[in-house]
């Protein structure tokens, strides 16, 4: 027969351990999309365009589409200078930089209409050849951060309409890639673009497989 000492001893020890295991804080991703971000549609784009033309916001113009453009990882967008991409004050066709994550060289090209917008806001900024192609506005940062741009991306999603818990900087980066595959199926040719180390990376990073099972289902008749 357990004496009262011991019933409130283990009392006691029952109610520490749940007070132990009950968290105090809810957690980050409570109420959030945080899985895979959606690639923008061709519409999409054009009225993300459209918008920051009109309201000649040159530099956000220019990162917009430049994202497009290069498929960059946030990291390497951000930290692109003006060198990277531009000599003697005309953006080039191509242009291959490291990539910060894997350290391995990607390149990637520069359409023409990107090449106007760069250059429009190179000049616009005065931008020496070293610089940041995006400088940040607020002091101690030498270049846009990755949390900058996301705001940035984020505004630009919800001035269009869409649910920003969709859509984020990856959106970016994986657009022009889907636009590609959707036209070409080659994948081999978009692992390269966005400087994969392995097929199976694009294959996930895309969700291919599960999309063209999707196709081939509409396709067929039962």
């Amino acid at each position: 027969m357990q004496d009262e000492g011991s019933r409130i001893t283990r009392g006691a020890l029952t109610k520490y351990q749940i007070i132990k295991h009950t968290p105090s804080e809810e957690p980050w991703n409570k109420g959030k999309i945080v899985g895979q971000k959606l690639p923008f549609k061709l519409h999409e784009i054009w009225a993300i365009r459209t918008r920051l033309q009109i309201e000649e916001q040159i530099r956000d113009l220019a990162l917009f589409n430049l994202a497009v453009d290069s498929k960059l990882r946030a990291s390497d967008l951000v930290r692109l200078r003006v060198s990277d991409v531009a000599t003697s004050g005309h953006v080039c066709s191509r242009a291959t930089i490291l990539q910060k994550k894997t350290g391995r060289p990607v390149q990637f090209e520069i359409t023409s209409r990107t090449r106007e917008t760069v250059e429009a806001w190179i000049n616009k900024a005065q931008l020496p050849a070293k610089a940041y192609l995006f400088p940040s506005r607020f002091h101690g940062s030498l270049h846009l951060s990755t949390r900058q741009y996301a705001r940035l991306v984020e505004s630009w999603v919800a001035d269009i309409g869409l649910d920003t818990s969709l859509y984020g900087t990856h959106s970016l980066r994986r657009t022009k890639a889907s636009l590609i595959y959707r036209q070409t199926k080659n994948l081999r040719a978009i692992q390269l673009l966005l400087g994969h180390a392995k097929l199976e990376s694009t294959v996930r990073y895309l969700g291919i497989e599960i999309d063209d099972a999707l196709e081939m289902a509409e396709q067929t008749e039962a």
